[in-house]
């Protein structure tokens, strides 16, 4: 069936029916185009253990009508107001109708609401879509020495900042 276009409105995690779609959202990508690595099921299978209860937080586009977790973006705290823009993901009916867009401002803005100073992300050069959608949204592409943190994820071929 294809995806109509709804509102959907972004809302922080609230419940393991949120962690559960968010995990299953982010496996479903991760496992198709890379391989999940154990980071990857550390996080996916405790967001608020390793996501918000860290000083982070996890964002669901839901749509208004049916409540239907319909995409999903996570902010990683590190140490010195730095944040990371990972696992995002957007179901596949959905892509292409501005949720991917949403989520980003939506985070973003939660970032800078979190005290954050510092926003960064890693990608892959595969997903083209996703890189075109951080560019628009004001990321720049940066060099591995830049990143402010060690041992980052090998699949990680394309890392930017919010400039």
């Amino acid at each position: 069936m294809p995806y109509i276009s709804a509102p959907t409105v972004v809302s922080s995690i609230a419940s393991q029916s949120d962690a559960d779609a968010f995990r299953t959202l982010n496996e479903e990508w991760i496992s198709r185009l890379f391989t999940l690595e154990e980071e990857d099921r550390a996080v996916l299978g405790d967001p608020f253990g390793r996501i918000v209860g860290l000083g982070g937080d996890v964002l669901l586009a839901h749509e208004r009508d049916s409540g239907t977790v319909v995409g999903c973006v996570a902010l990683l705290a590190y140490p010195d107001a730095v944040f990371e823009l990972a696992k995002m993901a957007v179901t596949p009916d959905a892509q292409g109708h501005g949720i991917g867009r949403q989520l980003i401002a939506a985070a973003i803005d939660r970032a800078r609401a979190l005290g954050g100073a510092r926003l960064f992300l890693g990608t892959n050069s595969k997903l083209a879509p996703a890189i075109h959608l951080y560019e628009n949204a004001g990321f720049v592409r940066i060099t591995r020495d830049r990143l402010p943190v060690a041992d980052y994820f090998a699949r990680a071929d394309t890392l930017m900042e919010l400039k």
